[in-house]
């Protein structure tokens, strides 16, 4: 067999990774100058420069892409890395539709409501009436917002899923919990002490900018439905994130 992948270079993850970096560089390049990306013009050909200002702005220009390499191929690996399991979510929606999809999470999330209400019933453990509700309402917001994120990524075009069905998915991902533990406080030392010291982690170390971190110490308290608020500002920046590197991820490598 050979050892050539089908575009011509090296097999393994040494071809394709110099593969998915001459993607990367001549689409930088073309940003600038035409026909960089080589196979994409077998017709023309590669530009090259041919007076001194253009051979010192090319080679200026793809110096400057070099450097971005750094940054975009580490964000190109996570990109397919979430491709892949997007992917299998995906493939399961298409097989099951929206209305599947969205009875799966309420039949979950609804046996989870149903049990916790029968063991407080039963008085098997000490479960108060706001824990089970708090479970209940963790349970709409997990089903709302997986059939909002499998609707998204139905009907949308790239963008639309990039801007909702990802923020939507990580919203059914990390909202339910947090709502869970915020009236049950036997769940507080696994969900909303970690969240506390994420919290300050995130304000010692990132939030720290501008002053951004004083100001939401002096205007905020990290307790009841603020920590409910400071998932939902995580989920939807995190999942633009991985629908951006997703996006970076088929620009580079698209799906076959």
């Amino acid at each position: 067999m050979s050892t050539r992948s089908r575009n011509g270079d090296g097999g393994g993850v040494v071809g394709a990774v110099r593969t998915d970096v001459q993607r990367l560089h001549g689409g930088w390049m073309e940003l600038v100058f035409p026909r960089q990306r080589g196979r994409g013009h077998s017709v023309m050909g590669k530009w090259k420069p041919e007076s001194l200002s253009q051979k010192l702005g090319y080679h200026v220009w793809s110096i400057l892409g070099l450097f971005g390499l750094l940054l975009l191929y580490p964000l190109t690996v996570v990109g397919l890395g979430t491709r892949f399991y997007a992917a299998k979510l995906d493939s399961t929606r298409t097989r099951l539709g929206i209305v599947g999809v969205t009875g799966i999470a309420l039949l979950g999330w609804g046996l989870l409501t149903v049990a916790w209400g029968a063991m407080a019933y039963m008085d098997r453990i000490d479960i108060p009436v706001d824990a089970v509700l708090a479970v209940a309402a963790a349970s709409g917001v997990a089903t709302l917002s997986t059939a909002l994120a499998a609707t998204f990524s139905k009907v949308g075009g790239r963008a639309v899923t990039v801007v909702f069905a990802y923020p939507f998915a990580m919203t059914a991902l990390f909202l339910p919990p947090v709502v869970a533990a915020l009236v049950t406080p036997s769940l507080h030392p696994y969900v909303l002490d970690p969240s506390y010291e994420f919290a300050v982690w995130a304000l010692d170390n990132v939030l720290y900018v501008g002053g951004l971190s004083e100001y939401l110490r002096g205007n905020f308290s990290l307790e009841g439905a603020a920590y409910a608020a400071m998932w939902l500002g995580i989920s939807i920046p995190l999942g633009w994130f991985l629908g951006i590197v997703v996006a970076l991820a088929n620009l580079v490598r698209p799906s076959e």
